[in-house]
């Protein structure tokens, strides 16, 4: 929302390539895309607007401005006017530019605690260490947090070692996948790293774990830090030397920015799209009321480009599902968005989140694809936005055969 008075700002104009900002016509086509603008109606909280600022700036027309760092941290980066686009605007590289240099330049700071989270997130290791006792209070069902969807993560063992012990005992003899594991996944949302190595074993699937991966620099990205390409140039070492169809990952952020990093190397897939193309196995339902209502992460339709997840695996799950309302739309999560922007984004929530409470099923489940996403969609219940019951899972979860049942 915009404030009474001007944040402070730096005096460094943004470095952003004119050709990657002379592309936009002001059509105005993101406009209807763009949760900031729908949040406030101000043109320059839009794609379009923001576009117009950083040429501005870069031109030498408009001096570094306030206005402009403020407008810059509103945008959720949701890519959705990626998508709307008409001219294939690279919205999502010019802002990440923007990001990096504010940053550089102290026109933006984010906060101490995303700076050592994203300090720990590059060191896999420690940061597995250092949420140690959430996992453990994840799994004994007594970690309350906005964010802590319930799990059952496993504490000590990884997902390498379990991958290693399911191949070996199951000997799959179909494709062969590489897991990106994730940061946060797995050291706080490990259930669902397994999962998606029961699934891909049960479906046929050779799983290997890369022991040298790290963070995908997504977080450090959002928040438009330094390190993302050492990052990413760890990640292309660990993972180009393995012997692969394709690279695999179960969030959707960290997708893309693989896709970003494996570029002309190996295929980076949605784990959900990969299985789609296989055809997963089917799980067998007795008769239940529960209904999924899917919601389709942005940076899997916005950024990868996928149509959505397919309904092959979908109504493999079982289940009887549908698009939620607004499915295309952010849920305002934003990588860290939520962190950052928490009032924008729990209005933005508010909005998308309002239809669980006359939904169909019983019970009601929320499904999605990518574990930032399920987080915020969990803080719509712990917040009262949302006050009937419902469930919030990974729709790889509801194809695992070791996965929940949601009966009736």
């Amino acid at each position: 929302m915009k404030p009474a008075h001007p944040p402070s700002g730096g005096e460094a104009a943004t470095p952003a390539a004119a050709d990657l900002l002379s592309g936009c016509v002001h059509c105005g086509l993101c406009l209807e895309v763009c949760p900031t603008y729908q949040l406030t109606g101000d043109e320059n909280n839009s794609p379009r607007g923001r576009l117009r600022l950083w040429r501005e700036e870069a031109d030498g027309r408009l001096p570094p401005d306030a206005w402009t760092d403020f407008y810059t941290a509103e945008c959720v980066g949701c890519l959705a006017c990626e998508t709307a686009c008409p001219g294939n605007v690279p919205y999502g590289a010019v802002l990440e530019r923007a990001r990096h240099a504010h940053v550089a330049a102290g026109r933006s700071r984010p906060p101490a605690i995303l700076r050592w989270a994203a300090a720990l997130a590059a060191r896999p290791p420690l940061l597995q260490w250092a949420l140690w006792p959430a996992r453990a209070l994840r799994r004994w069902g007594v970690l309350r947090h906005r964010f802590a969807f319930p799990g059952r993560p496993a504490v000590a063992m990884s997902t390498a070692d379990y991958a290693r012990e399911l191949v070996r005992a199951h000997r799959p003899a179909g494709p062969r996948v590489a897991l990106l594991t994730g940061c946060l996944m797995e050291s706080l949302f490990r259930e669902i790293n397994f999962a998606t190595v029961r699934v891909l074993v049960e479906n046929g699937v050779q799983v290997v774990v890369p022991p040298a991966q790290g963070c995908c620099g997504a977080f450090q990205e959002h928040l438009g830090l330094e390190g993302v390409d050492a990052l990413r140039e760890r990640n292309r070492r660990a993972f180009a030397g393995v012997d692969v169809d394709a690279i695999v990952t179960n969030s959707s952020g960290c997708g893309l920015s693989m896709q970003k990093t494996m570029a002309g190397a190996v295929p980076v897939r949605d784990v959900l799209c990969f299985l789609g193309d296989l055809g997963p196995v089917r799980r067998r339902r007795g008769p239940n009321a529960a209904r999924l209502h899917v919601d389709l992460p942005c940076h899997l339709v916005h950024g990868q480009r996928e149509t959505g997840i397919p309904a092959a695996v979908l109504d493999a799950t079982g289940y009887s599902w549908q698009l939620a309302p607004q499915a295309h739309d952010c849920c305002g999560s934003g990588g860290v968005y939520n962190l950052q922007k928490p009032e924008n984004a729990r209005e933005i929530l508010a909005r998308k989140s309002s239809f669980l409470e006359t939904a169909a099923g019983d019970p009601v489940v929320l499904a999605t694809s990518n574990h930032v996403c399920m987080m915020q969609w969990h803080s719509a219940g712990v917040a009262g936005l949302v006050k009937r019951p419902y469930r919030v899972a990974h729709v790889i979860s509801l194809l695992d055969p070791e996965g929940p049942d949601l009966g009736g």
